[in-house]
């Protein structure tokens, strides 16, 4: 849920946003403010994470408001007058509405705001667990040269172990894409360990050369 604030003198202003928003239910307006001074104190605290703010105010214009802030939540601005526009995206706000807004604008400029606050991407995982002889056990996966098929197993190559782990290649392949690279049926291998690559064979950083199986050369040329 995003918590959302409208400043702006104009009443008729907060019904049109008020009116449009209630098609967007992850948009929760916690408070109305008819002066950007009255804004001022709450906006200076954490909380707030949207704005919808008129320009020409008396006492303290829109953008006096936002250069006042520290750490300012994201803002859409809501004027009659088209020629603040720059000075506003100077500011990095969201975006900006001419009045009288229309519900097909304010959807566009809700979805930038929603674009913003996304969540960053989780992060690659670091480590994978496996089951060798019955107990699980944790491997970084920067240590891991590549996975070689093995019946039901596979063997896991490190710069000075093998290990055999109960596991297949198809579940590795899907589960680790962002760093593993399948180019042989029975091999998988670490990107970050490529030294070299030619039509037949991968090298890697011990040493070790994978065959390049012939349904996977097209593939193989993503290490070029």
């Amino acid at each position: 849920m995003i918590k959302a604030i409208i400043v702006d003198d104009e009443p008729l202003a907060h019904q049109v946003l008020l009116h449009h928003l209630t098609e967007h239910t992850n948009i929760n307006v916690v408070g109305q403010y008819y002066s950007a001074q009255d804004a001022l104190c709450v906006l200076a605290k954490p909380g707030i994470d949207l704005v919808f703010l008129d320009i020409n105010m008396p006492e303290l214009t829109g953008l006096e408001l936002l250069k006042a802030l520290a750490n300012p939540p994201q803002v859409i601005i809501n004027s009659a007058y088209q020629e603040y526009a720059l000075a506003g995206f100077d500011l990095n706000v969201t975006d900006y509405l001419l009045k009288p807004v229309s519900a097909q604008r304010l959807k566009q400029a809700l979805s930038k705001v929603c674009q913003r606050t996304a969540k960053p991407l989780e992060q690659k995982p670091k480590d994978i667990t496996l089951k060798v002889d019955r107990e699980k056990r944790k491997f970084a996966l920067d240590t891991i040269e590549y996975f070689e098929a093995y019946g039901n197993y596979v063997k896991l190559h490190q710069a000075q172990n093998t290990t055999l782990a109960t596991a297949t290649l198809k579940q590795l392949s899907e589960q680790l894409a962002d760093t593993f690279i399948q180019i042989h049926k029975s091999y998988l291998i670490n990107k970050n360990k490529v030294t070299a690559v030619n039509h037949e064979y991968v090298e890697l950083t011990t040493g070790a050369k994978i065959k390049i199986g012939k349904s996977y050369k097209e593939l193989s040329r993503t290490l070029l």
